[in-house]
Parts: structure tokens; sequence; C-alpha cells
């Protein structure tokens, strides 16, 4: 995954930036490794070993997307203006948030701090953006809407996860505020289209997991921010738990779809509810939390390594990063 090979086939002004989804599943299981620490004893080798394979990656994608501003600006500007794509420019700045997240549980506490201040501005910065190019831009129709609209939403209900521990509380409760506000209202709109309105195209179908992330980054949020688990929560956490649900009820679709980089949708939500689980382990003690937690570890390990060759399979037969129809 190098920029060589995207510069050599001139793919460098089609790389998507939707390739920093790849970051925040890695990041993810980084984190969900971590929690198996204190429950079954695991070497913190590994997931310290995912950390800096996350970092690397993080690295490689921001250099081979600076490369494609300065020499594919104009491919650039268009990214940033498709009514679906925009949605997808907040994967930088949760990477960054991600790996905060990760740090902070290493106790790399300063690491963490600067991580987490940059990708929480530049997460901010792409909120606004985007709510008001929602606002005032008049060539949005009901069929854009997908869950990629949830992802500003996630970067700011995120914030709170490692934000706690860096600066005020007040601020993480103004970004954990507005962050669940947009994504109800998100909610809303997007049940109403994807019940009323056409059927998500193929590409875009895998997208669908993206409803589990806001409640179940929302549960672990709301606990880091209040230090209980109370009725909300478990909302929260159960409302997670049901889109997790549901989610597998659509095997049968979502093994039918063709590979496209919108796979990696599957990473990053399965990683979240998973780390819900392990907490609700570690505050409630109850067992079942512990299955739910290992049977969700065990198939987000088995996605990210079917993601990874996948992947890597696409690269090798310059069958990424290509031209879209």
């Amino acid at each position: 995954m190098c920029p060589d090979m995207f510069l050599k086939n001139n793919q460098i002004k089609n790389f998507p930036i939707s390739f920093f989804s790849v970051v925040m599943g890695l990041s993810g299981l980084t984190i969900s490794l971590q929690k198996a620490i204190s429950i079954f004893g695991l070497s913190p080798i590994i997931p310290l070993i995912f950390l800096y394979l996350s970092v690397a990656i993080f690295v490689i994608l921001s250099l081979i997307y600076l490369l494609k501003i300065l020499l594919s600006y104009h491919e650039f500007v268009t990214e940033f203006n498709h009514p679906v794509k925009i949605n997808f420019f907040p994967t930088f700045s949760i990477s960054l948030i991600l790996l905060s997240i990760a740090f902070l549980s290493f106790n790399f506490v300063e690491i963490s701090r600067y991580f987490w201040y940059i990708g929480t501005v530049i997460n901010f910065i792409f909120t606004l953006i985007i709510i008001n190019t929602w606002m005032h831009r008049d060539w949005f129709n009901i069929n854009h809407m997908n869950p990629s609209w949830f992802i500003p939403a996630v970067g700011n209900i995120l914030v709170p996860v490692s934000g706690v521990s860096h600066f005020n509380q007040e601020l993480s409760w103004f970004f954990f505020s507005f962050g669940m506000f947009f994504w109800i209202i998100l909610l809303a709109i997007f049940l109403y289209r994807i019940f009323f309105h056409e059927a998500l195209i193929e590409k875009l179908t895998p997208t669908l997991f993206i409803m589990i992330a806001p409640p179940a980054i929302g549960f672990i949020s709301y606990f880091k921010l209040s230090g209980v688990i109370n009725d909300f929560s478990r909302i929260l956490y159960y409302f997670a738990i049901f889109l997790t649900i549901l989610m597998f009820t659509q095997i049968r679709i979502h093994s039918q779809i063709k590979y496209y980089l919108s796979w990696w949708a599957y990473s990053f939500p399965l990683a979240a509810v998973s780390i819900a689980s392990a907490l609700m382990y570690y505050e409630t003690k109850i067992l079942i939390y512990q299955y739910l937690f290992v049977i969700l570890l065990l198939i987000l390990i088995y996605i990210i390594a079917m993601l990874f060759y996948k992947t890597w399979l696409e690269i090798i037969n310059k069958k990424i990063c290509i031209e879209e129809n």
C-alpha cells in the first residue's frame, strides 16, 4: 500500500478519502484487543503491534492523500463537493481520535493528547462544513441519504472517550450533546429514506453497519462522562445490540455483494459494539456480556483479516482507486 503503487498506475487522482476507514477498523480492533488483556490475560504485545500498524497505515494513507491534493487538486475538490463522498472526510479526523484512545489505553498520555487535540479540531471543522453544505446546497435529494451521513456525528460522539482525560469535561459534554442530537435526527431521515424510497445501491449496502456505531460509541462516551451504567446508557447499549442482530439477519444480502472499499464499513461498528460489551462486563460482571464480547471480537478479527486479504488483492490486481463509471 505504498504511494508508488498508485503513482505508477496513475491511480492517485482516484484515491478516495474513505480509505481512512481502514485505520478506523484497525484502531477499533486494537482497542478491542487491549480490552481482552484484562479479561483473558492476553499479552499486551499483540494489541501494541496493531497500534503501531494502525499508525503506520495512517501515515501512509495521509501521505498518499496529500499527494492527491497537491497533484490532482481538481479531483480533490470534486470529491469534497460530492453529495455522498463529502461525508467520508471525517474518517480522517476520527482515525486521529481513535488513535488517541488507543494510545491512552497503553498510558501513552502525551501522545494521546496530541492526537486528540488535532483530531477533535479537524473533526469539528469538518462537521461545520458538512452541516453547512447540507443546509445551503440545492443538489441533495433523498436518495443521497445513506448511513455515511452518520460519520460526522460519530466523530463528535467519540470525542469524550479520551477527551475527559485531556480537557475540561464540559467540552466533552458539548461534543457528545450535538453529536447525539444530530445522530437521532439523521436516523429518522435515513429510516424514512430506506423504508419509502429506493434501496441502497450495492456499493453502499455495507454502510448499513455504520448504524451500529453511534449508539455503541454513545454508550461508551456517556459512561466516560457520567461514570455510571444507568437507564439511558442501557438504552444506548441495547439499541446497538439490536442493530447488530438486525445486521446479522441480513448476512445473505451482504454475502452476495462483490468487494468494494466500502466493505471496511463492517469493521469499526463491530469494534465499537465489542468494546461496549467489554465495558458492560467490566461494570456488571454479568457473564453474558463477556460471551458477547468474545463472539464479537472473534467475528471482528475474522472480518479484519478478510478485509486485508481482499483489499491487498485489489491493490495487486490494480482494481482499486480506478475511475468510477
